[in-house]
Order: C-alpha cells, then structure tokens, then sequence
C-alpha cells in the first residue's frame, strides 16, 4: 500500500466507512396473492386475503387499506392493522379477513337465485410498508368465484292419510326445506296452513331457530285428524272417495329471507291395520 492512501484509509474506518453496509434499493414486491371465503350464508361472507412481500431491506408492513367487492359493487371498505417486521430478501407470509353483508334484502336475493351461476368476491387496496422514514404503498388484488346464493325450496316430502273408521283419517304431511347451498342454511321460522278440501285443520310454526345443513333437505312433520268434529258433518262422503285433498301454504323465514310457499295435491287414503 502506498503511503499516500494510508492517511485516507484511516480516516475512513475512523468515520465507519467500512463497516456501515450500504442500505439495499428497489421497490418491495408483492406474491402469492390469494382471496378465500373462509364462511358464507346467503348474504354474508367472511372473505380472506393472503400474499407475500420481499424487500430489499429491513422494513415493517404496517397495514392494508382494503375494499370489500361483491360481483363489482363495493359493499365495505376498512383497514386492517398488520405491523410484521420484513427480513431482507426474505418472502414473508401475511394475511386478514373481513366480514361483510355482500347482498342486502330479499329482493336482491332472489334476484341473485334466478341469476345462477357464480358470484366474483375480491379484496382490493393498498398495502403501507415502512423502512426507517421511507414509505413505501404497493396495490393489491385478488378474487374468489363462489356459487350464488340460492333460495331454499319448500315441498312435499311424502304424505300419509290411515283410515281409521268411516269418519276418521289421520293425515300426516312431511314438510321438506330444501337447501341447495354448500353452505348450512338458518332458519327463524316455517309457519303454514293446513286445509283439507277447503276447510282450515290446522296452522303453526315449525323449524324454529333450525339450521339445514348443506346441500340437505330438513323435514318437519304435520299431524291432523279428519273427523267429523275437525272437518264437519260430510267427512264420511270425503273418506267415502279414496282420496283428501289438501293445501299447505305459509311462509319460510331466515335471516333477510322470506320465502313464501303455496303446496297442493292429493293424498290417496290407506286403510289402517
């Protein structure tokens, strides 16, 4: 070493030029982005953002500004606080999930059913990382595909009218509330009606606060009697001809659903053993 570069040399390792690393450039960048529904109902969803982010240097995620959209509409917005230390070079692995009401009345609800098909839920926004003083915003975007919410469908389920003497049948109607969701679906409530040859047997509420799971029918039995003091004088003229015929209408309720129901047929009458 010449002796001309020695005063230098020592003047910088006095000031710590060697040993203070020279702090790394570049934008942070942003990976493995992936939206999933993490809980649906029929007009809610929990949806759940996760990705990656390298930087160059040490640094802090300190938060991502969010939009919650369903099928293009914005329905919530919010911030989710993150604040997770960034290694140098290193992908690190983030996450949050918001909950939102993503269709808001039975109308748009039905509306949604008669569609079919499938419903675009993304998280959107801006993720704040933090290096010393510097910051830093990086876009984000991600979406899911989920089958629409469907409406669920009351029926029949099976009907069975046991003669018991002239005058005297015991009809029971087996309710069915079909859902067609991969998800379970809440009842509050099936009120009905029961008429038989257009005469009122019988009204209540079954199915109270239940759940149906997915993709399942719940059933609910209806028990009345025909007899001459339920129907009136002419029932044995009624028994007389083999078969009752009947209505069941009502209403299904859940939360933001109503579902209203008209059933009838007839029902062939057995002979009790």
């Amino acid at each position: 070493m010449s002796l001309s570069r020695a005063p230098l040399l020592l003047a910088c390792l006095w000031l710590g030029c060697a040993s203070a690393p020279s702090r790394p450039t570049g934008p942070a960048t942003l990976s493995a982005q992936e939206t999933t529904v993490a809980a649906q109902t029929l007009t809610e969803a929990t949806v759940r953002y996760a990705g990656q982010l390298t930087t160059p240097g040490e640094a802090v995620l300190e938060k991502a500004d969010y939009e919650l959209v369903s099928d293009g509409t914005v329905v919530k917005t919010g911030s989710a606080a993150l604040n997770l230390p960034l290694s140098p070079g290193q992908p690190t692995a983030f996450s949050f999930q918001e909950e939102a009401t993503y269709l808001k009345n039975t109308d748009s609800l039905r509306a949604m059913s008669e569609r079919g098909g499938t419903l675009l839920l993304a998280l959107r926004g801006t993720l704040t990382v933090r290096s010393g003083k510097a910051v830093e915003t990086l876009p984000f975007a991600a979406s899911r595909a989920v089958r629409v919410p469907r409406l669920p469908e009351v029926v029949i389920e099976s009907l069975d009218g046991a003669r018991y003497s002239a005058e005297e049948v015991n009809l029971i109607v087996r309710l069915g509330v079909k859902n067609p969701n991969p998800f379970p679906l809440r009842l509050d409530q099936v009120a009905y009606t029961l008429s038989v040859a257009g005469k009122e047997l019988g009204h209540g509420t079954l199915a109270k606060a239940d759940t149906v799971d997915p993709s399942a029918t719940g059933v609910y039995p209806v028990e009345a009697s025909v007899t001459k003091e339920s129907w009136g004088p002419e029932v044995k003229k009624l028994i007389g001809s083999g078969e009752l015929p009947y209505t069941m209408r009502g209403e299904l309720t859940g939360p933001h659903l109503k579902v209203p129901y008209s059933l009838e047929g007839s029902v062939k009458i057995n002979v009790s053993r």
